[in-house]
């Protein structure tokens, strides 16, 4: 059965981070890899009704920005060319599929009533009941598909477990997801449930086949 219990996760809303960026002219693939080697990152800028705008930043940078987050839906202050601080909303990066190294990031423009879809860890916290009891937690949702408006963004999602026992779970409609952010999954998909042990599950069977044979030998011995 499902554990209708009362969540409160104490979610952590995202910091912005400022970011320095510099402006640069569309280029092609050996300038482009020449900027890599001097250690920037090409990057675009671009948001509704506007015109996208081609960036570099500090690769370590937002490399360093990204270790220190808990996700990679990060949201940053963009000081371009010196100017004012712009918010954006780090979109999508791409990476060396062999070092592992930043290649490219997208970033989303943040404007006034605009929403955006992230991904966002989900935390259970304390040890179910029912682990300490034998059985066995396991996680099926450990990053949450989400929309919200950028001022809305958690850092991370948690969930407390501890009231769970044997056979209980815990569904997207049981958190208690921050003001103004909404799923984008069904309700009643599953985040975590908990488990009967391997075990335990033997012991029963072990169980029910004892008392079966007893009760057949029985039978067996009244008709002799």
């Amino acid at each position: 059965m499902n554990a209708r219990l009362h969540f409160n996760p104490h979610n952590f809303m995202a910091n912005t981070q400022i970011l320095k960026a510099e402006t640069r002219k569309r280029t092609g693939s050996g300038v482009l890899k020449q900027m890599r080697r001097e250690g920037y990152l090409p990057s675009v800028v671009y948001g509704k009704g506007a015109e996208n705008v081609n960036i570099k930043i500090n690769a370590k940078a937002l490399s360093d920005l990204l270790a220190q987050s808990a996700s990679a839906s990060i949201l940053v202050d963009l000081e371009i060319d010196g100017g004012s601080p712009q918010t954006a909303f780090l979109q999508a990066t791409q990476s060396n599929p062999l070092s592992g190294a930043l290649v490219h990031a997208d970033f989303l423009a943040v404007t006034e009533g605009m929403k955006i879809s992230a991904s966002i860890p989900v935390e259970l916290i304390g040890e179910p009941v029912g682990v300490k009891a034998g059985g066995i937690l396991e996680q099926l949702i450990r990053d949450l598909d989400i929309s919200c408006s950028p001022k809305d963004l958690p850092e991370k999602i948690f969930a407390q477990i501890e009231q769970l026992e044997v056979g209980d779970s815990i569904s997207i409609g049981d958190l208690d997801l921050p003001e103004g952010v909404e799923s984008t999954l069904p309700a009643d998909v599953l985040v975590a449930i908990v488990n009967e042990s391997r075990t335990t599950k033997s012991a029963k069977a072990e169980g029910g086949g004892g008392e079966g044979a007893s009760e057949e030998g029985e039978s067996a011995e009244g008709g002799e």
